[in-house]
C-alpha cells in the first residue's frame, strides 16, 4: 500500500515539472508578426512631369511618398510638406511728381508741336493778308481750340502784329507764346484736391466713358499720391466692366494701396460706400473711387453715377471729381464733358492721350465749355506717364524751340 502511495506522488510530481518546461518554453517562443496594417492615405495617381519634377499648385501642399518600416516590411506613406510661403508683390517706389510734365516735354512736342510750327510759319509771311488769317484760324479749329476761343486768339494776334510790327520768328514765337498762355490760363488753381483741412481722408471720384483710360487713370494717380507721401485706399466701383477691379486692384498693389472692391455686377454705390468707410478706419490719407464708364448717352447709367455720388456724400463731401477724357476725340469729348457735368459737380479734367494726337487745343476747348480747369495729363503708356498739367511746359511743347 505505501508502495502504491509513493508511485502515485512521484507520478504528480513528475507531470508537474513537465507541465512547467513545456509552459515556459512557450513563453519564450517569439510570437507570430501581425498583418501589416492597410495605410490611411493612398498614394496620388502619377502627375505629369515636366523636366524631373511634376508641377505642383502653388497653393496645395506638397505631396511626397517615403517609405516606412512596419514590422511586415517597408510600407509607403504619402508625407505632405507644407505649401510654399507665397512672396507678397514687390512695392515700387514711383517716380516724383515734381516737373514731371517738364521732363515729358519732348515727348508731347514730338506730335504737339505742328499746331505751333503750322501758326509761325503763317505769322512769318511777308503779307499777312485775309487769306493767311483764315489758314491761321483753320489751323486753329483743326488743333480743336474752339470756334471762340480762336477768334479770340486771331484777333489779338492780328492787333498785335499790326500795331507792334512784330516780324522776326524770336518775336513772333514771343507773340504767340503769350496769346497761347492767355487761352489756357495761368492763374487757374490746378491742384488736386485731397487734404481737407478738417477731415481724413480726401476723397476723390473719377469718372468718364470707357474707353478713355478711367480706370488707368485713377490707378496711375495713386501713384502720384503715393510718390508725394500719401496713402491711399482705393475703390473699385466700376463692376459692370469684367476684369475692371482686377485691373485696379493690381494698379494698388504695385504702390501698396489697399483696394475695396464688390461682386461683379454688383451695387456701385455700395463699393464706394464701403472703400470710404474703410478708408476711415485705416486712417489713410485719400480713397480714389473708380465709377462706372459705360455710354454716357443711357440715362439710367448716369442716373446710377448720380447715386454713387450722393452715398459717398454720407460720409463726407467729395472734394474732387476729375472727368477723364480722350484728348483725341475731339467735339465728342466736349459733348461727353456736358452730359457728366449735369450729373455731378465736375472739379477738374484729366486728359488722356495727349501725346498720340496733334490736337492740343481740346485743353482750351474743354475748359471753356465747362469752366473747369485741366489738372491732368496722360502722355502715354508708361506708369508715371500721368502730370500734373503746367501751362508753360504745355504751350512750350506745342510752338517748340
Amino acid at each position: 500500500m505505501e508502495t502504491i502511495i509513493l508511485a502515485v506522488v512521484i507520478a504528480v510530481v513528475v507531470l508537474g515539472a513537465l507541465g512547467g518546461l513545456i509552459v515556459g518554453s512557450r513563453r519564450r517562443k517569439p510570437l507570430p508578426p501581425p498583418p501589416p496594417k492597410t495605410p490611411d492615405i493612398t498614394a496620388p495617381p502619377a502627375e505629369p512631369h515636366v523636366g524631373d519634377e511634376a508641377e505642383t499648385p502653388r497653393d496645395e501642399p506638397r505631396r511626397t511618398i517615403e517609405e516606412v518600416d512596419l514590422p511586415g516590411g517597408p510600407a509607403p506613406v504619402v508625407v505632405e510638406e507644407p505649401p510654399a510661403a507665397v512672396e507678397a508683390p514687390e512695392i515700387e517706389i514711383p517716380e516724383p511728381t515734381a516737373g514731371r510734365l517738364v521732363r515729358l516735354r519732348t515727348r508731347l512736342s514730338r506730335s504737339q508741336n505742328a499746331l505751333g510750327k503750322g501758326l509761325l510759319t503763317l505769322l512769318s509771311r511777308e503779307h499777312l493778308d485775309e487769306e493767311t488769317w483764315e489758314e491761321i484760324e483753320d489751323t486753329l479749329l483743326t488743333a480743336d481750340v474752339g470756334v471762340q476761343p480762336t477768334q479770340e486768339l486771331v484777333d489779338n494776334l492780328r492787333e498785335r502784329v499790326k500795331v507792334l510790327g512784330t516780324r522776326t520768328p524770336d518775336e513772333l514765337r514771343g507773340l504767340l507764346r503769350e496769346e497761347l498762355l492767355k487761352l489756357v490760363g495761368t492763374d487757374v488753381d490746378r491742384t488736386v484736391r485731397t487734404e481737407p483741412e478738417d477731415r481724413k481722408p480726401g476723397i476723390v471720384m473719377v469718372v468718364g466713358v470707357n474707353g478713355t483710360g478711367k480706370t488707368t487713370t485713377t490707378g496711375k494717380l495713386a501713384r502720384v499720391l503715393v510718390a508725394d507721401g500719401r496713402t491711399v485706399v482705393l475703390g473699385a466701383a466700376d463692376t459692370f466692366r469684367a476684369a475692371a477691379a482686377d485691373q485696379l486692384q493690381t494698379w494698388g498693389e504695385r504702390v501698396g494701396a489697399y483696394t475695396v472692391r464688390g461682386p461683379e455686377a454688383g451695387d456701385p454705390a455700395s463699393v464706394a460706400f464701403d472703400a470710404v468707410k474703410e478708408g476711415k478706419e485705416m486712417g489713410v490719407d485719400v480713397v480714389l473711387i473708380d465709377t462706372a464708364g459705360r455710354l454716357h448717352t443711357k440715362t439710367g447709367l448716369m442716373d446710377e453715377l448720380g447715386k454713387v455720388k450722393r452715398v459717398v456724400e454720407k460720409h463726407a463731401p467729395l472734394d474732387e471729381v476729375l472727368l477723364v477724357l480722350d484728348a483725341t476725340t475731339g467735339q465728342n469729348g466736349l459733348v461727353q464733358a456736358r452730359v457728366f457735368a449735369e450729373v455731378v459737380d465736375i472739379t477738374g479734367i484729366v486728359l488722356t492721350k495727349l501725346d498720340g494726337t496733334a490736337k492740343g487745343g481740346i485743353v482750351v476747348a474743354v475748359q471753356r465749355e465747362l469752366n473747369v480747369p485741366v489738372k491732368l495729363v496722360g502722355l502715354g503708356e508708361g506708369a508715371d506717364d500721368l502730370a500734373p498739367f503746367e501751362p508753360e511746359a504745355f504751350v512750350d511743347a506745342l510752338i517748340g524751340d
